[in-house]
């Protein structure tokens, strides 16, 4: 491997980034595999320790590596992308990415509905939602912490919610409510996650997070879900395309 260049116009901390992202593109350090030490890069690039501290940072907020306190620097894992170019499934973005894709259910109930919600899902003040509390996986691990509202009135068998642990809930809707939904608002916000959210998630208090809020329509244009969601941000990336 050639030496870092210090007669470039280019810093040297962001050569040094550039070669430990090539490291990284190229599969030479996988997912999960600890990274050389600071000391181990000082010694083999033959540069100052603020050059591998500058270097390393930036990879950390760009999400190529993370850092566990006494225990060294890692790579990784790729984040899944999503276009927001228009309307997606999170089950169907998975299969498409030749992963698994996996629902537990962790609490049905039905609830008075937040101000939020209501206003999402056009209700009147005395009517009831259904919330579908779920937690859901790409293969293993947990991706996204989900609370779906769904109003009353609409499911007429709140029993089949039931099936979401294997069905999605969308097919569910159509399959068996004749409810197809074709389009839908989506709102994002950064967030830290919280104490019992981290714990579900397997992650740690204080990672950052996407807040999700999203209203679906269906054929009708009758809003028959509003979905509120925390995705981990190490794990998902979300993108345009502007023309």
């Amino acid at each position: 491997m050639k030496p870092l260049d210090s007669a470039s116009v280019i810093p040297l901390y962001h050569q040094l980034k550039q070669r430990l992202s090539a490291k990284i593109q190229s599969g030479e350090w996988k997912p999960e595999d600890k990274i050389d030490s600071e000391n181990q890069l000082m010694e083999f690039f033959s540069v100052s320790r603020n050059t591998v501290k500058k270097a390393i940072e930036e990879l950390v907020q760009e999400g190529k590596l993370y850092r566990i306190q006494g225990k060294g620097t890692f790579v990784s894992k790729p984040r899944f992308e999503q276009s927001l170019g228009g309307f997606y499934s999170f089950s169907r973005v998975l299969q498409e990415k030749g992963l698994n894709p996996r629902d537990e259910v962790l609490e049905i109930q039905v609830v008075y509905p937040s101000t939020k919600v209501r206003q999402g899902l056009e209700l009147a003040e005395d009517e009831q939602v259904i919330e579908v509390k779920r937690l859901r996986f790409a293969d293993n691990e947990p991706i996204v912490l989900e609370s779906s509202f769904l109003p009353k009135k609409i499911i007429k068998d709140s029993e089949i919610l039931n099936e979401v642990s294997s069905v999605s809930l969308y097919s569910l809707l159509a399959q068996r409510l004749n409810i197809v939904v074709i389009r839908a608002k989506e709102a994002f916000e950064p967030v830290l996650i919280r104490k019992n959210e981290a714990h579900l998630l397997k992650t740690e208090a204080g990672q950052p997070a996407l807040l999700l809020e999203r209203t679906a329509f269906d054929t009708l244009d009758r809003p028959v879900e509003f979905c509120i969601s925390i995705v981990r941000g190490d794990r998902c990336r979300f993108y345009t395309e502007l023309n």
